[in-house]
């Protein structure tokens, strides 16, 4: 969403976060700041301050949509049964292009700054738990599902540092498809 256009109505703090993702998702946490975004949503300076007493405090705020988004796409995964169905539809979900991903990659990137640091970690808690009550019920022992939740996460991480060009600028990926598969058929277990 990018324009000078100036804008009816008022912006919330949401809309403020929501443009401050998308800048993430485009250039990088570095790259959040007040007049930049300000230009992107017809705005002036003004209607940032009314929300925010910082860029810090919009960042927090962006982050932690981002965080409750997230939380909210692993709850709906954790609504279904058959846990090697749950995995499934994990993978499949990672083979999108996803803005998502693209924050994530953001977010690792900017490593090491506090507020940046506590969503990363919340979410490697989140995400490799997920997998690890996965794995436990379809059938693996604590060690082995532990292993394999790390192992699975590691291979997440990976294939977004190798492609994350190509999942910018929604280009197709050659073979991914079938290296979806191929993961899918390594990791998850036969019951």
């Amino acid at each position: 969403m990018t324009g000078t256009a100036p804008r009816s109505g008022r912006l919330s703090a949401d809309d403020w976060a929501r443009e401050a993702l998308d800048q993430i998702a485009e250039q990088g946490v570095a790259s959040v700041a007040v007049e930049p975004l300000a230009r992107r949503l017809g705005v002036t300076k003004g209607s940032f301050y009314w929300h925010f007493p910082s860029r810090d405090a919009l960042l927090q705020a962006a982050l932690e949509r981002w965080e409750r988004d997230e939380q909210t796409a692993y709850g709906a995964l954790e609504s279904i049964d058959d846990a090697t169905e749950r995995l499934r539809t994990l993978f499949r979900l990672i083979a999108h292009h996803n803005k998502t991903h693209i924050i994530y990659s953001e977010l690792l990137k900017a490593a090491g700054h506090v507020a940046v640091d506590a969503v990363l970690g919340h979410v490697l808690e989140r995400r490799t738990g997920f997998l690890f009550k996965s794995f436990r019920q379809a059938g693996l022992s604590q060690k082995d599902a532990l292993n394999r939740a790390r192992m699975t996460y590691a291979m997440y991480v990976g294939v977004l540092q190798l492609e994350l060009p190509k999942f910018q600028n929604r280009q197709p990926i050659k073979g991914f498809d079938g290296y979806i598969e191929h993961m899918m058929t390594t990791l998850i277990p036969k019951v």
